[in-house]
């Protein structure tokens, strides 16, 4: 049935077509819309018909006015008076040259030669004595002449910002634009100098001084345009152009022009009195604000500027209001330097942004730059160094934050597409990257006079006067006023210098901070003040630790016939045996599962002493300026760790004695680990990774030889370990997201396994590492590879004459696939198979065989240290061997399975050896388990205080293999680089590192992975290499 259809009422008789209401209402909204545009385009139409007739009428009264300007400066220059100048020159000129070049903002030629027809008429009238002829006489005449001529000036001022920003150097055909800036500036220069005005006498000085202060006051605010002008004017000259002008002042045009410029842009600051306790009254368009925004932020500032005109840019009266006002508006000023050109091109303010380019500018205006040598060693006289480092802090933590907003992280990478790494950008932006790339080391090298150990000096003395009184050693904060702007303490210098670290860490990925930790690490003192400030604030003026001096003193006592003798009964008191070590792994012994590094039971109760309450909560239990000095001493103590030997670590106790360096210890390990149990935020990763890193240096020198009690490595999880199975689980779900290379990896129990293992006593992380090979089996059958008992075994058959060759030829390409079963069949020496079957004897004697035959030194693959215990390192010559890396790589897998399969194998590794299949850091002083005769030979080179060119050494090392000797350069052309005192040190750390890490790289990388096919890495990192290496 159809619906009824809907009432319709027609409003145009019966013949018209029927409509709906809603319809009809629709229609004439459209319609009155449409009358309305119509109305709106027809008023647009007539208002731009206005406006392009009024352009046209008044373009045409210019050109008229520019012609009769033209005319009467032709036929009655020579007898033009001030009052003509004004009325007939000046009214005309800048009415005609407003419309047709400032308004068009390009200049003309026709334009170009009218002004350089009325600037030379001006600079006539100003230098005439006639007072009837010079224009300045009308400045400090009648009130109406005054208020004219004030008029006058200041447009003309405004005129020459323009031709500033108009004249381009480096532009072809640019000669008369530079004569026209030249002259345009030089009448900047002599209106706003009382003493080259000609009419000046005791009658009108003071309306004359006033008038001056009045231009000079106009060119330092945001109407004259000046600064925003000279910065124009400044990003167009060459970077290089300071050098060019390095000892002798040019006189021609272009060097004019940049003299004058900063001529009049310092000129302000000569009324500029400025009072940080009376800053409300501070005029907020002020030179020293738009000198900030247009100037400071100019890419490569102290390059571009002559170098005989940075004086004037350095000296006190003008940078100081500078520094003030950063830090008096520090908020606004940043957020002003932000938003300059925002939507520039320029490469160079992409790469680093402006709030960078200032920081450093004022680096290079206030310590010198890089290329200047003349005053290298001394900061800008004058300069109040509070004022600056608050000033260089401020700007380097925006610039980092800057850098965290661009997605740029502090070791120099930057995630354009967000982390699944399938972006691929275009070849543009990849040159583009490249060019920024190099931009970035430019800007450091802007600012490495901080790398120098002077700046750093010159600062330290400068904040004695107060960071060593009594009431100032207990206080870390400084107070939030005034006072603390105007006074230089340690915790300002911390901030200066951890800021500095994550820059260069930033933009120079690289070298990374490596030049300001050498300088930090070698500075005398600076160490010891940076933990005397911590220590007094962390442990409150307890001294529980020195209750232990006597434990550290035990480990050194008696041994005054140096390291040597120290390190060998250090080794001598240890029976050290692999074997051992491997029965507590495989659990098939009796052996007590007890501390290596400790045969006594640890008192918890002497625990608790060495958990340093301040830090139980971690990076976020503590304040920002506590951050700061912990990030950067962790940050240069390891930086030293890396080059202290054990004789200066040890005897001479520099820098710290061994109380300090367990109280440094303590501190380290309650940090990290109460930091990696629970989350840490992006602001706190810098110190995370340098406590980690500082603690582990740490850790390890005490894993060779003991200074610390072992109650102080498991003081922070005494209370709050898990339960073992929880915490291996979660090991594993952190070790695969680091595989997985997940940017968001969550601190917890199983992150301390990782960085920390040594929190847990050792019989734990046994029981962990029995714990992840069950879980690995299980996961394992689970997926299919193990079904049953015999289900895809291994068959094997070994003569007995050639375990070794048999073994490599039917094993080492099975990789992972090593972890099933092998069934082993023996073959006599006179070739006939031996009866019996494997149920894991065979097997077991098969691995025993094989690594006591390969491992022997007669083999070729290893031999033995010179050492009395004689360990195990790879053979050198074992390269020259058929087949000698990959036997090696094989021997790592024959030991994996022994350790994946619980079967002990009787050998000991050197401890050298063992820190590489870790991926840990090899001391100096571990070269004496390997070569003693060669590391008391570098000892005697290091401490040597002769001239050690009389020992007649060069960088190179010789090597002895199969008759023949190899000379191998330590350093590119080492054999003809001679030792000396300068660069002993150099000399004995490369010859240490070939020793320990380039010789025995390739066969410890082979061993690795070997190994590391049938036992995990992190499985593997559970345990240090004394753990390894010894029980007692």
């Amino acid at each position: 049935m159809e619906e009824p259809r809907k009432q319709q009422v027609s409003l145009r008789g019966a013949s018209a077509r029927e409509i709906s209401r809603d319809a009809l209402l629709e229609k004439v909204s459209q319609e009155r819309k449409h009358r309305n545009y119509a109305r709106k385009a027809a008023s647009a139409s007539i208002f731009i018909q206005k406006v392009w007739r009024s352009y046209g009428e008044t373009r045409k009264v210019a050109m008229k006015f520019q012609e009769e300007w033209e005319s009467l400066v032709k036929y009655q220059a020579g007898i033009l008076t001030g009052e003509l100048i004004s009325s007939s020159v000046l009214r005309p000129f800048i009415f005609f040259i407003t419309r047709l070049s400032i308004r068009q903002r390009k200049i003309l030629a026709r334009e170009l030669k009218c002004m350089q027809t009325c600037f030379g008429i001006l600079l006539e009238s100003i230098n005439s004595t006639d007072s009837r002829k010079n224009i300045c006489s009308l400045i400090v005449g009648t009130t109406e002449q005054r208020r004219t001529s004030m008029y006058q000036m200041r447009k003309l001022i405004s005129l020459c910002s323009f031709i500033l920003s108009e004249c381009d150097t480096s532009r072809a055909g640019s000669q008369d634009i530079v004569v026209l800036t030249s002259l345009a500036l030089r009448f900047v220069v002599v209106l706003t100098d009382l003493k080259s005005w000609k009419i000046v006498n005791d009658e009108n000085i003071g309306d004359a001084d006033a008038a001056v202060k009045n231009f000079v006051s106009f060119m330092g605010s945001y109407r004259s345009g000046l600064y925003a002008s000279l910065r124009r004017y400044i990003s167009r000259m060459d970077a290089s152009f300071s050098a060019k002008v390095k000892s002798i002042v040019q006189t021609d045009d272009k060097f004019l022009i940049s003299a004058s410029a900063i001529t009049i842009a310092i000129r302000p600051f000569s009324l500029t009195t400025f009072n940080p306790a009376d800053c409300i009254k501070f005029d907020v368009h002020s030179a020293a604000e738009l000198y900030c925004l247009y100037l400071l932020t100019i890419p490569w500032l102290t390059q571009r500027v002559p170098a005989v005109l940075l004086p004037a840019l350095k000296h006190k009266s003008t940078l100081l209001p500078c520094l003030q006002l950063l830090l008096i508006s520090k908020d606004k000023i940043v957020r002003m330097m932000s938003d300059i050109d925002q939507f520039s091109r320029d490469c160079s303010l992409n790469a680093v942004p402006p709030i960078g380019w200032a920081l450093a500018n004022i680096i290079g205006l206030a310590a010198g730059s890089e290329n200047d040598f003349l005053h290298s060693e001394a900061l800008n006289q004058g300069l109040e160094y509070a004022s600056y480092v608050h000033v260089v802090t401020i700007l380097a933590d925006n610039l980092l934050s800057w850098l965290h907003d661009a997605g740029w992280n502090e070791k120099g990478n930057q995630n354009l597409e967000g982390n699944d790494g399938a972006y691929e950008p275009p070849v543009s932006m990849q040159e583009n990257k490249t060019i920024c790339g190099s931009l970035k080391t430019s800007f450091i090298d802007l600012i490495r006079p901080v790398c120098q150990q002077w700046h750093l000096k010159k600062l330290l003395e400068k904040s004695k006067t107060y960071a060593y009184t009594d009431e100032s050693k207990t206080k870390i904060l400084p107070p939030n006023n005034l006072e603390s702007l105007e006074n230089l303490r340690l915790l300002d210098i911390a901030y200066f210098y951890s800021y500095m670290l994550r820059i260069f860490a930033a933009f120079n990925p690289m070298i990374g901070p490596l030049p300001i930790l050498n300088m930090l690490s070698f500075t005398p003192g600076f160490l010891g003040n940076l933990w005397g400030v911590l220590e007094s604030s962390i442990f409150l003026g307890n001294s529980h630790t020195i209750g232990d001096a006597n434990y550290a003193r035990s480990k050194v006592s008696g041994k005054k016939k140096g390291v040597d003798k120290k390190l060998k009964q250090a080794s001598n008191d240890r029976v050290s045996k692999w074997a051992n070590v491997l029965q507590k792994l495989t659990g098939k012994s009796q052996v007590d599962f007890s501390d290596p590094a400790d045969d006594h039971q640890v008192d918890e109760d002497a625990s608790d002493v060495w958990d340093v309450e301040p830090l139980r909560h971690g990076p976020r239990g503590i304040s920002k300026d506590m951050s700061c000095l912990l990030h950067l001493f962790c940050a240069t103590y390891s930086h030293l760790l890396l080059v202290l030997d054990d004789i200066e670590f040890y005897e001479k106790q520099v820098p710290f004695t061994l109380e300090q360096q367990q109280r440094i210890a303590s501190m380290l390990n309650t940090l990290v680990y109460n930091g990696l149990s629970c989350s840490v935020g992006q602001q706190n990763a810098s110190l995370m990774d340098s406590a980690v890193r500082c603690l582990h240096l740490i850790y390890e020198r005490d894993c060779r030889h003991q200074f610390c009690p072992p109650a102080l490595w498991l003081s922070p999880a005494r209370r709050s370990r898990p339960p073992i199975a929880v915490a291996a689980r979660t090991h594993e779900v952190v070790s695969a997201n680091i595989r997985s290379e997940d940017a968001v990896v969550v601190h917890s129990t199983g992150s301390v396994i990782t960085s920390m293992p040594h929190a847990f006593p050792f019989q734990e992380r046994v029981q962990m590492f029995r714990e992840f090979i069950s879980m690995d089996k299980v996961s394992r059958r689970m997926a299919g590879e193990v079904a049953g008992p015999g289900s895809r075994s291994i068959e094997i058959v070994i003569r007995r004459g050639h375990v070794i060759e048999d073994g490599f030829r039917q094993l080492n390409s099975l990789g992972s696939r090593l972890k099933s079963s092998i069934h082993v069949s023996f073959v006599s020496e006179c070739g006939l198979p031996e009866a019996g079957l494997d149920y894991g004897g065979l097997s077991k004697e098969f691995l025993t065989d094989i690594s006591k035959a390969a491992f022997a030194p007669e083999y070729g693959l290893f031999s033995q240290t010179s050492t009395s215990d004689r360990l195990l390192i790879p053979n050198a010559a074992a390269r020259f061997l058929e087949n000698g890396i990959q036997m090696i790589e094989f021997l790592g897998r024959v030991v994996g399975k022994a350790l994946y399969e619980g079967i002990l194998l009787d050998y000991s590794f050197s401890h050298v050896f063992v820190q590489k299949l870790l991926g840990r850091y090899s001391f100096l002083d571990e070269l004496s388990t390997l070569d003693p005769e060669l590391y008391r030979n570098l000892m005697y080179v290091k401490h040597y205080e002769g001239n050690v060119e009389d020992l007649c050494l060069d960088f190179t090392v010789t090597e002895e293999s199969f008759g023949k000797r190899h000379v191998i350069e330590l350093k590119p052309g080492g054999k003809d680089v001679c030792v000396t005192n300068a660069n002993k040190m150099q000399y004995v750390h490369a010859m240490a590192f070939y020793k320990l890490n380039r010789q025995m790289l390739p066969f410890s990388n082979a061993f690795y992975r070997g190994l590391t096919d049938l036992i995990s890495p992190s499985w593997l990192k559970l345990f240090n290499a004394s753990e390894f290496n010894q029980a007692d």
